[in-house]
């Protein structure tokens, strides 16, 4: 039987071995990287065009001079350059990352691999050095560590102001309708009948007020992240606000370690928009909550069995609570998703990073905010 001729693998060509000279012109024509030869006392003997590209010398230039030269003075004074050949002589191989010198006298910064090069009788013959302009990665590594450091600095101030708020609101307007509700139990004691019965809707209506003002500090400075992680804070949040709602839930999560404060905040607030949304808008009888760690970061569903609700698709006609959830994913490095089938349920995915946690001066310490169940007493 005939195969496909697409499948089959085409013969294998005999080649004759790299020449010497082909060799050189391959290392010679290499622009990315500069790839050179120092003899036993580190002295450049060959020289490619990209080392020319990286360092600014022309062969001419460099050749029989000390590779020293290369260094920023801090180094050649505490002698590395010697130290990083003594290495490479004791270990076979040396790898460094730092600051080097251009012609011009510009730093940029390095990666670097010294080899040394023994012959069949085992004297060493010289050294192999690779260099490689890093400057450009490193200050993209730069840029995400400062865009990391402003996007803690962001979340740690908006939960600050939250809790200032939860604060106020509970201290203040919540504790003085408490006090109008007592007031007017005390009035409905005192008058007469006819007029009882509307202190009575006024102290419910009152009470009901107090309710929802619990229920917002509970939203703006939910309990639980801070003390005992961001699973238990989850998991208490399904218990406490989803269970009310009599919807089943179902919560899956597989962490390979605890997310920084910033980031379980992030997930967390995300999470809380959009079980709000699935009780506001989806009809749903059941949601799922699955939390994993996925590409060295947090993979997050929330997967209900509503109506399905339809994006737009140019995003400019999407609810506040659609727009709070990207938003804060692609503030925090990550990306964010919806897809819903009309009539099967809708998924929110999202994705963040999980960073180590960046060392930082210690916060002032605050008090927590009690943390009753929403609806619960003051």
């Amino acid at each position: 039987m005939t195969g496909n001729p697409e499948d089959e693998e085409p013969p294998r060509i005999e080649t004759a071995p790299l020449s010497e000279a082909a060799f050189t012109l391959l290392v010679q024509g290499v622009l990315d990287y500069g790839i050179f030869m120092l003899d036993p006392q580190g002295n450049v003997i060959s020289w490619n065009a990209g080392a020319a590209r990286i360092k600014g010398y022309s062969a001419a230039e460099i050749v029989g001079r000390h590779f020293s030269v290369f260094y920023p003075t801090e180094d050649k004074v505490s002698g590395k350059p010697q130290w990083e050949l003594e290495t490479a002589v004791a270990e076979g191989r040396l790898e460094d990352e730092g600051w080097r010198i251009r012609k011009d006298g510009s730093r940029f910064w390095a990666n670097v691999v010294i080899t040394a090069l023994w012959d069949d009788e085992g004297r060493l013959r010289g050294f192999g050095k690779v260099t490689r302009d890093m400057s450009e990665q490193r200050a993209a590594q730069h840029a995400l560590s400062e865009r990391r450091r402003l996007f803690d600095h962001l979340v740690q101030a908006q939960e600050t102001e939250r809790r200032r708020i939860a604060w106020d609101v509970h201290d203040d307007s919540i504790q003085a309708m408490v006090a109008v509700g007592m007031r007017l139990q005390l009035l409905a004691e005192r008058v007469p009948e006819a007029c009882s019965a509307e202190l009575e809707s006024l102290d419910t209506t009152v009470r009901a007020a107090i309710s929802r003002l619990r229920n917002l500090t509970f939203r703006l400075h939910p309990p639980g992240i801070d003390r005992h992680g961001l699973v238990d804070a989850l998991a208490n949040h399904l218990a406490d606000v989803v269970g009310p709602w009599e919807m089943t839930y179902s919560f899956e999560h597989h962490l390979d370690r605890e997310p920084t404060p910033e980031t379980a905040t992030t997930i967390f607030r995300i999470v809380q928009e959009a079980l709000l949304n699935v009780h506001k808008h989806a009809r749903a009888t059941t949601v799922a909550l699955r939390v994993h760690s996925a590409d060295r970061g947090i993979l997050t569903q929330v997967i209900d069995d509503g109506t399905g609700e339809p994006m737009s698709k140019d995003g400019l006609h999407d609810h506040f609570g659609i727009i709070e959830m990207r938003e804060r994913a692609e503030t925090a490095a990550g990306w964010w998703s919806m897809r819903s089938d009309s009539g099967k349920g809708t998924t929110v995915e999202f994705w963040v990073p999980n960073p180590e946690a960046m060392p930082s001066s210690p916060a002032p310490a605050s008090s927590p905010l009690p943390s009753p169940s929403p609806g619960g007493p003051s």
